[in-house]
C-alpha cells in the first residue's frame, strides 16, 4: 500500500496499544449501549416491516456506499466539531418527514460518516486520497472491532490488501452493505414517525458518528503500528489487552 507514515517510530509500542484497548473498551459507552439497547426494541419492529421495505434499505444503503465513496474525496473538510453539527442536521431532516424522508437522508448521512472516518485516516498518517486507504475507510463501516476472534471482515484488516480495481471495491462495497444496513435499519424505523423522528435521527447519527469515528482512529492506529512493527504481534498484543487472560485458581 503506498501510504505516507510518519517519520517516527516508536520503540515500544505497547503503552499506545493499551491506550488503543482503552478506547476500544469506551467506544460501546453509555450511549452506544442506549443505542444498541434501543436498537434491540427497533428490531423487533423492523422484524414487523414487509421485506420489500428491508431490501430497499440495503439497496439503498449499497447506493450511499457507493455514491460517499466517490464523494467523500471531494467533500470539504469540516473540522472536528463541523461533523457533529452536520450529522445531527442530518438526522433531524431525515426523520422529519417520515420513512420517505429517512430513506432520502440515507446517502447525506453516510457520506459525512465516512468523511469523518477519512479524517481519522489523515490524522494516523495515511493518505485517504490512496486508493487502498480509500478502501480502507469504507472497511470501518463492516469492523465494529478489529479483533481478530470477529469474522472474516475484521479478521486478517491489518495484513489484507485488495487489489485496486472496480471490481475490488464493488466487491467490498457488497460485503460492507448488509452491515451498515443492519445496523442504520433500526435508525430508520425510529425516523419514520415524523418530527419525533427527527429527534431520534439527531440523537442516533450523533452516535453513530461517535462510534464510527472512534473505531476508525483505533483501526488507522493500528494500521500504523502494524507497518512499523508487524502485524501479527501487534494484533496479539491489542487482543490481550482488550481481553486479558483470565486467572484460573485451583
Amino acid at each position: 500500500m503506498d501510504q505516507t507514515l510518519p517519520a517516527v517510530v516508536t520503540a515500544d509500542p505497547a503503552p499506545e496499544i493499551a491506550e488503543l484497548a482503552r478506547r476500544y473498551k469506551r467506544a460501546n459507552g453509555p450511549v452506544m449501549r442506549l443505542v444498541n439497547g434501543l436498537g434491540g426494541r427497533l428490531e423487533r419492529q423492523l422484524d414487523l416491516v414487509p421485506a420489500r421495505f428491508r431490501g430497499q434499505v440495503e439497496r439503498a444503503t449499497a447506493q450511499a456506499l457507493e455514491a460517499a465513496y466517490g464523494i467523500a474525496a471531494r467533500a470539504p473538510e469540516l473540522g472536528e466539531r463541523g461533523p457533529m453539527v452536520a450529522v445531527v442536521a442530518s438526522g433531524a431532516a431525515g426523520g422529519a418527514g417520515g420513512i420517505a424522508t429517512a430513506l432520502a437522508e440515507l446517502p447525506v448521512t453516510v457520506t459525512l460518516l465516512l468523511n469523518a472516518i477519512r479524517a481519522e485516516a489523515r490524522a494516523a498518517g495515511l493518505d485517504p486520497d490512496d486508493p487502498a486507504v480509500r478502501e480502507e475507510c469504507l472497511r470501518v463501516f463492516g469492523a465494529g472491532t478489529p479483533l481478530a476472534s470477529d469474522d472474516g471482515v475484521n479478521t486478517s484488516f491489518l495484513t489484507a490488501r485488495l487489489s485496486v480495481t472496480g471490481q475490488a471495491v464493488q466487491g467490498l462495497i457488497a460485503a460492507v452493505a448488509p452491515r451498515l444496513a443492519a445496523a442504520l435499519g433500526p435508525k430508520l424505523v425510529a425516523q419514520a414517525v415524523p418530527v419525533l423522528g427527527a429527534v431520534s435521527g439527531a440523537a442516533l447519527n450523533l452516535a453513530f458518528l461517535n462510534y464510527y469515528r472512534e473505531i476508525a482512529r483505533i483501526r488507522f492506529a493500528l494500521l500504523r503500528l502494524a507497518a512499523q512493527h508487524g502485524a501479527e504481534p501487534v494484533l496479539q498484543a491489542f487482543a490481550a489487552a482488550v481481553e486479558p487472560p483470565r486467572i484460573v485458581r485451583a
